[in-house]
């Protein structure tokens, strides 16, 4: 057992906001977390413990101490490693329609040109379903491993559209759960992260990786973001069909049909949703 004031840990899927749930959370200073996800539990736990420690600030006496890796969630050994290094700790797991997240996903990794335009290949139940886009997406069947090993009153659960619908109500949760008693500060009033913000084409991006160590340290200056937005473009993705979302929504039925008896609410927000 780890030997530390870990309060929280908060992670889900990727494309549910749980960015935008740390850099809201982080406006408090009252609330202490890593910038990067550490990913210890999941992909990093052969660095031991005391790298782990080492990336925390325990330095301030009145704030609650966590992070968030979406990894946990879907890696199968980090339920047992975080109930054997942390067995009190606070779990917040975030969670978004899964159909839609699974696109929103998949277009992450198109624009980074890391998948193909077949969305078919990626997004088919029938050819993908042990795939990243969709195995993420089966949050009550990753969820039973920590059901299993952790007290229901230290697992909470959230769901996108409820932050995006009402989120200081959602934040104001959180901080119940992990015992926050001094106000949040407003949370982050729009999108962390936009796929439909312009991007610099994949093809001049390419040519610039071997620059990257250079350029990111003036990225930010008012030189490089003039040229940057001169070259810019908004991004076209493959579009979602209406039968592949089905396809998906039909899928996912089952997780959700368990899922609503995990949150103890219908899921009615999830059904017949378009958009990522």
């Amino acid at each position: 057992m780890l030997d530390s004031n870990i309060r929280f840990l908060i992670f889900g899927a990727a494309k549910s906001a749980t960015t935008w749930l740390q850099r809201s959370l982080e406006r408090s200073p009252t609330i202490s977390m890593p910038s990067p996800e550490l990913h210890y539990f999941s992909d990093e736990y052969h660095r031991g413990p005391d790298w782990y420690l080492s990336q925390f600030n325990f330095d301030k006496p009145d704030a609650l101490v966590g992070e968030k890796s979406n990894t946990y969630l879907t890696v199968p050994q980090a339920a047992e490693r975080i109930r054997k290094d942390l067995p009190d700790v606070r779990l917040i797991v975030q969670m978004r329609e899964p159909a839609a997240r699974a696109y929103s996903d998949y277009c992450m990794l198109f624009r980074r040109g890391e998948v193909s335009r077949n969305i078919e290949d990626h997004l088919d139940p029938a050819r993908a379903a042990d795939k990243r886009f969709i195995n993420n997406g089966r949050y009550a069947m990753h969820l039973r491993r920590f059901y299993d090993l952790f007290p229901p009153e230290q697992i909470l659960l959230l769901l996108f559209e409820d932050i995006r619908r009402e989120p200081e109500a959602q934040l104001a949760r959180l901080a119940s759960h992990i015992g926050h008693d001094a106000p949040l500060a407003a949370p982050v009033d729009s999108k962390v992260k936009d796929k439909n913000a312009a991007v610099v084409p994949l093809s001049l991006r390419r040519v610039l990786k071997p620059f990257r160590p250079v350029l990111d340290g003036v990225r930010h200056t008012k030189p490089i973001k003039v040229l940057r937005d001169a070259v810019a473009r908004p991004q076209e993705y493959p579009p979602l069909s209406p039968d592949l979302e089905k396809r998906l929504q039909d899928f996912y039925a089952p997780e959700v049909s368990e899922l609503e008896q995990r949150i103890g609410r219908p899921l009615d927000v999830w059904r017949g949703m378009r958009g990522a």
